[in-house]
Formats: structure tokens, sequence, C-alpha cells
């Protein structure tokens, strides 16, 4: 029988080619002759218990200038597919959760979702770090002004940032003495209304930001090192940084290892990890990239390799 799997995602028609992590993934289930089925967070719907979608059967091309077609669109439930990939990129919003409410009732009908949407909704990405304090720096979350005024005062530089945030989005660094401390806080706290992320300043930012992949609880045996533009701090590629591949470290994969049964037990198959020096950052788990660059660097096929991994999930 052939394996059926859908993606919801943001347009097609406006990914960048050369860098999109989930063209990579359907061209890799093409390849294996599995039927594609595209959709988008508009196309989502709830009746009498059961989630369907107007999704359009897809075929992709590793054609820069062409790399897609649609078919017909039908209406048919989500749990008709095999697997869904969830590609939906942040933010992370209350539509968001609604769409993940839908692919829970999918999964309970047997459909495998990646990732899985109740995960989805539990793993903020800087949150989720706290859960392995023995991988990760120093790290506050609060809304609360003189708590992270005295987190400052005690580690002399840290990093402030929201927790809905992607990209590198209003992430500020704040050093003990800098006159918009102040304001800083009351901005991304909202004057006290919403939690954000306070975290030991990590020098090795200078070294790269590492993406790390993990698929099924087990690292890509490369990252892609996120180096900061010049007289800039952020590693994020959407921010100016350059990717620059590297091997994994020991410590790198001891932090894998530390995740990986936790990751494995939650259904998350596909997680990219970011990595400072020898501490955990974040844990990406809604829509990780990465792919492209290291396929490229490296002779890598990602996108198979985690299609493998669905394919033995689907088996089981």
């Amino acid at each position: 029988m052939q394996i059926s799997v859908g993606v919801i995602m943001d347009p097609i028609a406006a990914i960048h080619y050369h860098k999109d992590s989930t063209l990579a993934m359907l061209l890799a289930a093409q390849q294996r002759g599995w039927a594609l089925y595209y959709m988008e967070m508009s196309d989502l719907s709830l009746q009498d218990g059961q989630a369907f979608a107007l999704m359009r059967p897809l075929r992709v091309m590793a054609d820069p200038s062409c790399w897609f077609e649609l078919g017909e669109a039908q209406r048919r439930p989500l749990h008709s597919l095999n697997c869904l990939l969830m590609r939906k990129d942040p933010p992370f919003d209350m539509e968001y959760i609604y769409a993940t409410y839908m692919l829970e009732l999918a999964q309970q009908h047997g459909c495998l979702v990646v990732n899985d949407p109740a995960s989805l909704r539990d793993a903020n990405e800087k949150v989720f770090t706290s859960h392995f304090p023995q991988c990760a720096p120093a790290t506050l979350v609060s809304r609360r002004g003189e708590e992270i005024r005295a987190f400052l005062a005690h580690h002399g530089e840290i990093i402030l940032k929201p927790l809905e945030g992607m990209g590198g989005a209003s992430i500020f660094k704040l050093a003990q003495g800098d006159p918009n401390t102040s304001v800083i806080i009351e901005t991304l706290t909202a004057h006290g209304q919403r939690y954000a992320m306070a975290q030991r300043f990590i020098p090795e930012i200078s070294a790269g930001d590492k993406r790390i992949l993990l698929i099924d609880g087990v690292p890509v045996p490369f990252a892609l090192a996120r180096i900061p533009a010049q007289g800039e701090l952020r590693g994020n590629l959407a921010a100016g940084g350059r990717g620059e591949g590297v091997a994994l470290t020991e410590r790198d994969y001891w932090i894998c290892e530390q995740l990986a049964p936790t990751l494995r037990r939650k259904g998350l198959i596909f997680v990219g990890i970011d990595v400072i020096g020898d501490y955990l950052t974040e844990i990406n788990v809604t829509s990780p990239t990465c792919i492209r660059e290291l396929d490229k660097q490296y002779g890598l096929d990602i996108g198979g390799q985690l299609m493998d991994a669905i394919a033995r999930r689907l088996e089981a």
C-alpha cells in the first residue's frame, strides 16, 4: 500500500528554495514513492469530532525555477493520511494551538503526526530547556523586573528574550550598569504582564550558535554553526548570521544523550537544538531548519533519514 504524507506549512510558493527544510523532507518522501498532500492552516476544519482538511495532491521538483505542482483540492479527514508533517512556522499563537487540537484528533484515529501535537503545545522552545538544567546555562523566567535585575547583578552580563520569539527577534544583551536596562525589561515583560527569559551570557557565541538536528533522538553528526555578522550579537541566519558546518563535539553528543529519552517519549521525532559553547539554549520543535545547508556541505540526506524514521514508526 502506498504511504500518504500530508504537510501543513506556510505558502509553498513563498519558500526560499535553496534553504527550505520542508522542501527537503518532501523531496525525500516523494523519492520513496509516497503520495504527498499539501495544506495551509486555513485548510483545516473540525466537524462532529473529526478533523478535516482541504488538501491538494502535491508534486515537488528539485528545480529552483519551479519546485512544486498542486492538484485539485479535495476535503478529506486528516486521519485518511498515514503521516502528517506539521511545518507551520511560528508565531506560536492561539491559532497554532487550535490547529494542534485538530491534529490530535487525527492522531487518535491513527495518523502519525510529526511532531506530536500535545508535545508541540507542551514544549515551549525556550522553557523546555528547564527540563535539562544540567545542560543549560543559568536561566531565569520571570515577569518581575526586580528578579531580572538581581539575576543581572549576579551574572554581570545576560541575554534577555521573549518566550515566543523566533529568528533572533527581540533578543537583547544586558550588562550591569547599562542605562537601557529598565526600558528593555519593561518592553519584554510589558511592564510585568508577560514572562521573559534571562540567561547568563555565553561569550562563545562569537564562535557560533550551533544548530544540531536530532531524528528520533539521534543527532546528525554535523551541526550548522551560525556565526554572528560583524557588529551583531545574534547568530541566527534570519538576523544575518553566516552558516558554517562543524562536527559535533563530545559535549554536544552528551547533551543529545540527555535529551533523547524525553524526546522519544514525547513523540518529538524531528528536533533542532541550539548550543552555544557547552550549553543548551533552546529546543526547537515546531519547524526546525538547516537541513539544506548541512546536506550541501557534507553530502547528507537528512530528509531521507527522517523519512526512514517515519517509516519505522509506521511499521511499528
